[in-house]
């Protein structure tokens, strides 16, 4: 008799999921649901969509027809309301079970709404799905005036999206620079300029104390807690992700911001996995359990999940994630945790170009660059090596760092 494996979630994670087992066991029965309406499609490529860059045909990955030559069962719109660990079963909101020998949950999370009046009004956006993008779109289209919540990579998305679409806009932030967790003024500073020229400014030291809306119920002004008021007839909130969790808070599944796994992707539960936003991975590299939620990372959570659904402790997860920004005229990449770890160091080693690594015990865990990405690959080899470079962090900072560069004392 044929293993069957249900998929709960057909974003990056779920679909790689589903390409490994059909791989792999070609026998096997693999369905996948998935509550959104059309199958999965490049989450990275929305953003240019709602920039009014691209049509929509491109960032479509797997047509229906793809599940259908593949053998894999696929049903849209379908919420899962229950999952029975003890009896191998999820249930849906239409009242069908699936029965399993596998599962896997790349269920991921739900954009945060800011807790303040009036958050929900028509106008107010976030962006995660390709709905979203579509709403976004139309709606800059039509603004004026925009504000932008949430100085971190997803803000950013609608900063570049008004500059694209001609809005003028305000970034609203709470600290004194974008992303501060991540970058020093120094570095910020290229980013602030960037989106001055676009027409988007920076204001520190602000937030959002309530939205304002007009009669008709549609955003008109933020307040924030200084009591300013920025007009606007669009407004991006990107605060972070709240994790769906909820459909396994009743379960025996471990959870801590997510659900914990080991790096095998599996769960404590034997025959339970999970990948992608939702889970909290013991990071081999970090030493430590951790988040991750960039798209690369979820795709290779996916495909360890399938492999060790299949043969347990086949392959283990170890990955040094990056994320870029294509936005502006000069590339942006972050690596691995940039905003962990127990110090740091950073550079400005040429107009325009800056550069931060962050350490935890001497091994490079993250960093961020900006104008310069050679260094990219020496840094993430340090990071899956483990190498101590106490003591020699001001050559990771020199232009055209490479591993060689250093000592062979510090490579033990």
């Amino acid at each position: 008799m044929s293993d069957s494996y249900v998929i709960i979630g057909d974003g990056i994670a779920g679909a790689s999921a589903a390409e490994t087992l059909r791989e792999e066991a070609p026998d096997a029965d693999i369905t996948v649901l998935t509550d959104e309406g059309e199958s999965l499609y490049n989450r990275i490529l929305i953003k240019e969509y709602a920039k009014g860059k691209l049509p929509e045909a491109p960032i479509s990955i797997h047509q229906e027809d793809w599940y259908d030559d593949h053998d894999v069962d696929l049903r849209l719109n379908t919420v899962v309301v229950d999952i029975d660990v003890e009896n191998d079963a999820v249930h849906t909101h239409e009242g069908e079970t699936f029965e399993y020998d596998s599962l896997l949950l790349a269920i991921g999370g739900t954009p945060q709404q800011l807790p303040v009046e009036n958050a929900d009004a028509d106008g107010i956006h976030h962006f995660w799905t390709f709905q979203d993008a579509r709403k976004i779109k139309e709606s800059v289209e039509g603004a004026e005036r925009g504000v932008i919540v949430g100085a971190g990579l997803l803000g950013i998305d609608f900063a570049a999206i008004c500059g694209a679409q001609g809005v003028e806009a305000k970034y609203l932030m709470r600290g004194d620079n974008w992303w501060r967790y991540a970058l020093s003024e120094e570095g910020a500073k290229i980013m602030h300029d960037a989106m001055r020229e676009r027409g988007v400014e920076p204001v520190f030291g602000s937030g959002v104390d309530h939205f304002e809306v007009d009669d008709d119920g549609h955003v008109e002004a933020a307040v924030d807690p200084n009591g300013e008021r920025y007009e606007c007839d669009f407004a991006g909130v990107a605060i972070g992700l709240n994790f769906n969790t909820e459909l396994v808070e009743d379960t025996p599944l471990a959870l801590d911001d997510g659900i914990v796994v080991d790096e095998f992707m599996r769960t404590n539960v034997d025959n339970v996995y999970a990948a992608g936003d939702i889970t909290k991975f013991n990071d081999l590299i970090l030493g430590e359990h951790a988040k991750n939620g960039s798209w690369g990372s979820a795709k290779e959570q996916g495909s360890i999940a399938a492999r060790n659904m299949i043969d347990y402790g086949s392959e283990e997860f170890k990955w040094v994630s990056s994320y870029s920004i294509t936005h502006f005229d000069f590339p942006f990449l972050s690596f691995g945790h940039p905003t962990l770890g127990d110090e740091s160091v950073e550079a400005t080693t040429a107009e325009g170009e800056w550069r931060r690594v962050a350490l935890k015990d001497g091994k490079v865990v993250g960093g961020v660059l900006i104008g310069d990405l050679s260094p990219q690959s020496a840094f993430k080899q340090l990071m899956r090596e483990g190498r101590d470079v106490s003591g020699q962090t001001d050559r990771l900072m020199e232009p055209g760092f490479s591993v060689d560069d250093l000592p062979a004392s510090a490579e033990q």
